[in-house]
């Protein structure tokens, strides 16, 4: 199976040459393809090879090197399941000086799990789309124009998505735009919803005239279905639980549905892999979860960092906290509270092993670990072998940024899910059919009948119990303004997806950004139980004491600090050192604001930017 590593150099290079002629004096630029004269758009090599210049943008994987621009562990760290020692990551506060970027290797926005205020990519997929129609048109069938054309309106779909998720309102150029045309190069922002239903139009389009296989590891129809129901899931519910337009919200949620169906309803993919191998293995070829991923190959120098930062010895600085570790379902089905286990009150790392749901065996090491703030060591992305090397050489597949294991890009677990709360919000805002049991075991018990690996069963790893319509769990900690089901899907998306990239974005659309608000819930700033003269000695030590940093919190609430001879009396959660609340944050903080500079560069033309709705 051939793996594609999204060699940009390759590409690049390929670019140079694919116009060269055998005349020596006629020679083409030697640093940039001719988009002239019918020297490209010739045929679809030529397309497909442009094409490929978007996959490193928005099918990154673990990124290359170390590279944390929309990783995993390292970049989608802003979020309410993890904590850090002091102070948590501030929100933004203030509108910056800069906000804006005209270069494709424009970094992204942390805080706001997007690109910066950028359209080099819309004008990329605006000159792709244009080339198309106006250059390789008479070079190609008409089913192969329909099916570029509808690669090329997917990536512009997929930048709108992106901007609008971090902006909001954001200027829509639907074409090429000349130097000249300062009238629209200057336009103010156009609405969310005009954008998005544009967006509507270029996803809907993808799905009628995309190919259901263009080869592997080649963007097709099912790939494409995939991120649109991300994308409408995002965008349908941020309209909904915002109360923007609910005629929009249906709409986009309805077409999230479509989508998610298109994959679901091709019976290509099933949930065939454990959970583990999903994140950790050295070749995603062939697993029947995955449909798409980005493969890393040591011997073309294509290689990441992730699982070196899964390893159990590199240290993140924010970890798993007691919140995120008590969401994890009991594999009775019941939340900890309302479960009839005897061990459900343990919050010893050992015993969740044994009686949550089996991602969270696969996502920690099942021991107390010194290198996380918390204890709680996140090691989804590396694999069981790779934890045998903690305190001796790693080999460059576990440490470093020599890692190899491939990435899965987007895969089945993400689209029924999708599918599953999409249904669920149409049901309970838009009038939609109820959510049926067959509904949840094609999607959160399908999920949960994923094949157990011979190490997690060794440890006493069990398959979680499926979701019943009839007994959906009621949860003590639920919000009052979200229905069990409903608080049961985001559950299950929270076990699913822990330090991937979703959970920032989840609490943007459903409007539940306060959850970032560490002084509502004391066990943000916590581990799990621990018994540390037994689990973790080392942390008992005359340093430690001088520092008087280490600390446990019974659960009368009473915190121990150890001073040396107290070590008998270390047994409670863990208390993350000298942790404390972000700043205060607000609305505004949904969106980003844009630059200073980026506004007077519009006034300097004479025309008016506006600023993001909550930001001066």
């Amino acid at each position: 199976m051939r793996k594609y590593n999204y060699i940009c150099g390759l590409g690049i290079a390929c670019l140079l040459f694919i116009s060269c002629n055998k005349d020596f004096l006629d020679r083409p630029p030697l640093t940039s393809y001719v988009d002239a004269d019918g020297q490209y758009w010739r045929n679809e090599d030529d397309i497909r090879m442009f094409a490929t210049g978007f996959y490193a943008n928005y099918f990154n994987g673990y990124n290359t090197s170390f590279t944390a621009d929309y990783t995993p562990v390292r970049g989608y760290t802003f979020n309410d399941d993890v904590t850090g020692k002091n102070v948590q990551s501030n929100f933004e506060s203030n509108v910056p000086s800069s906000r804006g970027s005209s270069s494709e290797a424009a970094a992204w926005l942390g805080e706001y799990a997007g690109p910066t205020w950028d359209f080099a990519w819309v004008r990329k997929a605006n000159i792709f789309i244009d080339r198309l129609n106006n250059v390789a048109k008479p070079n190609i069938t008409d089913e192969a124009f329909l099916h570029w054309t509808a690669v090329a309106r997917f990536f512009r779909g997929y930048e709108y998505s992106r901007l609008v998720s971090v902006f909001g309102d954001v200027p829509y150029f639907g074409r090429v735009v000349t130097e000249n045309e300062l009238d629209t190069l200057y336009k103010d922002r156009d609405s969310r919803g005009l954008v998005m239903d544009k967006v509507y139009d270029d996803f809907q389009y993808a799905l009628a005239n995309m190919r259901v296989n263009d080869g592997t590891q080649n963007l097709n129809k099912y790939i494409a279905a995939a991120f649109i129901s991300r994308f409408m899931l995002f965008e349908g519910t941020y309209e909904n639980y915002h109360g923007l337009d609910p005629a929009r919200a249906q709409k986009y949620l309805e077409l999230a549905v479509q989508a998610a169906e298109v994959v679901m309803n091709s019976n290509k993919y099933s949930f065939g892999s454990d959970f583990k191998s999903l994140f950790s293995s050295q070749s995603l070829a062939g697993n029947p979860e995955v449909l798409l991923y980005r493969a890393y190959d040591a011997s073309l120098q294509i290689t990441h960092c992730i699982g070196s930062y899964s390893n159990g010895t590199e240290t993140v600085g924010v970890d798993g906290n007691l919140v995120l570790a008590k969401s994890f379902i009991m594999n009775d089905g019941n939340v900890w509270e309302n479960s009839s286990n005897p061990d459900a009150a343990d919050f010893s790392i050992g015993n969740f092993v044994k009686t949550r749901d089996p991602r969270f065996e696969a996502s920690f090491i099942d021991k107390p670990n010194g290198s996380a703030t918390t204890l709680l060591y996140e090691y989804k992305f590396a694999s069981r072998d790779a934890i045998t090397f903690i305190g001796k050489t790693y080999p460059p597949e576990w440490g470093s940024n020599t890692n190899t294991s491939d990435a899965p890009i987007i895969r089945l677990g993400e689209v029924v899910l999708n599918w599953l709360e999409a249904k669920a919000v149409l049901a309970q805002s838009f009038g939609g059919a109820p959510i049926t049991q067959d509904d949840l075991d094609k999607s959160i018990n399908a999920i949960r009948k994923r094949p157990l690996d011979p190490a997690a069963i060794a440890k006493g790893v069990q398959k979680t119990a499926p979701l019943m319509l009839s007994a959906v769990p009621d949860d003590p900690e639920r919000d009052a303004d979200v229905p069990q089901l409903i608080w049961e899907i985001r559950r299950e998306r929270r076990m699913e997806f822990a330090f991937e990239n979703f959970r920032l974005l989840d609490l943007k659309r459903w409007n539940k950004l306060q959850y970032m608000d560490f002084s509502t819930n004391p066990d943000y700033f916590l581990g799990l139980w621990v018994n540390l003269p037994v689990e973790f000695p080392s942390a008992l030590t005359p340093a430690a004491a001088t520092k008087g940093n280490v600390k446990v919190k019974k659960t009368d609430g009473t915190i121990v600090t150890y001073n040396g001879t107290n070590a008998s009396d270390m047994i409670g959660f863990w208390v993350v050192d000298n942790a404390s609340n972000r700043n205060a944050f607000g609305d505004q903080n949904y969106l980003s604001p844009v630059g200073l500079q980026q506004i007077n560069e519009y006034k300097d033309k004479g025309y008016t930017l506006t600023q993001t709705e909550g930001w001066q």
